[in-house]
């Protein structure tokens, strides 16, 4: 499932980056005005492949096939290669926060949206009384003793009534990932190979398999419009005169700095060596994969790692091969720190490509890499993390050197108290 895009993963690491400049220092002003438009560019590039993405889906729907699908799954992969890009935005700008969850959340119990394998998902929860909901194939269903009408799958009831129904946070009905787990299904491999294998007749309302497809095609094709929808007004809040620019420059200069400072340093420490690497190691958990139904984890973990990067050097690769740069944070710093911090992120990188080389010539995907006994996976994941935090601790001494106040970072138990999660 490899695609032009992808495939330019392995030589985004050998693009060297030139540190700080003594003789040509670029002002605070204009490596915001950069990260500004690679903002602007990475979402209108999300925008632009879930179009794309929307066309092979309605091409699944208007005649489901084996090769309508694979097409679906590979335009979903590539949707995902430029938003991973974009979430170095996160945690600092408070409008891209707000906002990202409707687009991005998980992990999502997805027995809310479609059939699972009780088997291996299981036949109740504690936590959630929707977990086995299936909204795809019961119209009308209970919740607290209230009635909830589904009967029409529209933008509005995934977006108001079942996104996150019943103020729990695994109810995920809307974004990449409700999309993922409709043209994949549930992955019940485990921490064996093999990712989810949805058959195409799950789409094929003359030949259905699974039940309710004509409802299925529907949610899938509402979800993806509603991606579109989100992606825009994103996109939308990023150009000069947008919502998100005029925070940023509201926050003065300063200000400015530290929201692109917390987002690089929130993003390597809680999010992505937290959250999404270090709790799935420690449980040895394919649940704990990000992209756990598609085997996409390996791609998603790199762009992560490759937005932060790109708001250090100011250049960001677009889908069609053209480059939106400017002065980065590197030419705000002195020599020594510039150099510390891009020799860290080009070592992140580099650990970073190991994991996408096991999955695509190893055959290895990141569930695996984590699972018990994986001595060599498990290694090639922890030093990934280890990068990670010594890219952090880097841009903990960048903000230092530009006499920025201290700033704290979004944390992770599995970091902080792993004892907790054990």
């Amino acid at each position: 499932m490899k695609s032009k895009t992808l495939l330019a993963a392995s030589s985004l690491i050998a693009l060297s980056v030139s540190f700080g400049s003594q003789a040509v220092a670029a002002d605070k002003a204009a490596v915001l005005e950069t990260y500004k438009k690679i903002a602007h560019a990475g979402y209108e590039d999300s925008l632009i492949t879930a179009k794309a993405l929307q066309k092979a889906v309605e091409a699944l729907v208007a005649n489901p096939s084996e090769e309508t699908l694979a097409a679906a799954r590979t335009a979903w992969v590539e949707s995902r290669a430029p938003y991973q890009q974009t979430e170095v935005y996160r945690f600092g700008n408070a409008i891209v926060d707000d906002w990202e969850g409707k687009v991005n959340a998980w992990p999502l119990d997805e027995g809310l949206i479609d059939y699972v394998d009780g088997g291996y998902y299981g036949e109740e929860s504690d936590e959630n009384a929707l977990f086995r909901a299936n909204v795809i194939a019961n119209p009308v269903f209970q919740l607290g003793g209230e009635t909830i009408n589904a009967s029409v799958i529209s933008k509005e009831l995934l977006a108001e009534t079942l996104h996150e129904v019943d103020d729990v946070e695994a109810n995920v009905a809307t974004g990449y990932h409700a999309i993922e787990f409709l043209l994949w299904g549930q992955d019940t491999n485990g921490n064996g190979a093999g990712a989810g294998d949805r058959p195409y007749t799950d789409f094929d309302v003359n030949n259905c398999t699974g039940g309710s497809c004509e409802r299925r095609n529907h949610y899938l094709l509402t979800a993806t419009d509603l991606l579109i929808d989100d992606l825009q007004w994103m996109t939308e809040q990023w150009t000069a005169n947008g919502s998100a620019s005029k925070a940023l420059d509201e926050e003065g200069e300063n200000g400015g700095l530290i929201t692109m400072l917390t987002g690089m340093g929130s993003l390597s420490y809680g999010e992505l060596a937290g959250e999404r690497m270090k709790l799935g190691l420690l449980l040895n958990d394919p649940e704990e994969e990000h992209d756990c139904f598609s085997d996409n984890t390996h791609y998603s973990h790199f762009y992560d790692a490759k937005g932060i990067q790109n708001v250090f050097a100011g250049s960001y690769t677009r889908v069609d091969g053209s480059v939106v740069s400017g002065p980065g944070l590197k030419d705000l710093l002195p020599k020594a720190e510039a150099s510390e911090l891009g020799g860290a992120l080009d070592d992140t990188m580099s650990k970073m490509q190991v994991l996408v080389d096991f999955a695509e010539k190893k055959g290895q995907s990141y569930d695996q890499l984590i699972g018990e006994g994986n001595t060599e996976g498990n290694a090639a994941v922890q030093a990934a993390i280890d990068a990670l935090l010594v890219q952090t601790k880097g841009i903990e001494r960048a903000t230092s050197a530009l006499k920025l106040d201290a700033i704290e970072f979004e944390g992770s138990d599995s970091l902080d108290n792993p004892s907790a999660v054990q």
